[in-house]
């Protein structure tokens, strides 16, 4: 079983044990009874399963994952990336924190010749770079900063900021981002937002009153 230490081989069994003795007893018997084998079966194995779960920590390899990867239509943005923290169990839509997780990790390859995304700045989300491998360029409010293996660079909200390989090889960075619920991300380049909630919507247009429309 691919990524499950020994313990949670072990767990991963009795739970098996526990759901299949308990279909058992409710198809014959119609409970699950401590008088007879079965019925005992199913509720050791399942006190089992609670107690051997708690000490399980899941663990994944990296080097394991499917890279996702994008590209603009005409090719000047593009990059791949191994979502670290959904290979954990992050769920990107939920909103409870536990679920969510209160930061989400993964690992951006950028080629040769190509930038990740247009230059932009999110309205709540902090962003932390750590330079794995490779050389490249950082677009940032103040021009541009060359980067290489072990620099490390963090971009707060509303600094606006961008990712250019403009070296020979792949640019491969750690980066680590808290995700906020309902943040917007501008475009400063193509004056566009990006909003995430109610949908995802990447949108232009003038500034309007408040009111505008209401009454």
């Amino acid at each position: 079983m691919p990524g499950l230490t020994p313990l949670g081989i072990l767990h991963t069994a009795i739970s098996l044990v526990a759901l299949a003795a308990g279909s058992i007893a409710l198809v014959r018997d119609r409970e699950t009874s401590p008088k007879n084998f079965v019925g005992k079966l199913y509720i050791w194995t399942t006190v089992l399963t609670c107690l051997t779960g708690f000490p399980i920590m899941q663990k994944i390899n990296s080097n394991e994952l499917t890279e996702e990867t994008w590209s603009s239509p005409k090719g000047k943005f593009g990059g791949a990336g191994k979502e670290i923290s959904e290979a954990l169990g992050r769920q990107p839509h939920s909103t409870d924190l536990m679920e969510r997780h209160p930061f989400d990790v993964e690992i951006i390859r950028i080629e040769a010749g190509k930038a990740a995304y247009p230059f932009h700045l999110h309205s709540a989300q902090w962003e932390f770079y750590h330079v794995i491998s490779g050389t490249g360029t950082v677009r940032h409010q103040d021009g541009s900063t060359p980067i290489g293996p072990g620099d490390a660079f963090l971009f707060k909200p509303n600094e606006p900021h961008q990712l250019i390989n403009d070296a020979t090889q792949d640019l491969v960075l750690y980066v680590v981002a808290d995700n906020p619920i309902g943040e917007s991300v501008y475009y400063s380049d193509s004056k566009k937002w990006g909003v995430r909630s109610p949908q995802r919507r990447v949108l232009r247009g003038e500034a309007l009153d408040y009111y505008d429309g209401e009454e």
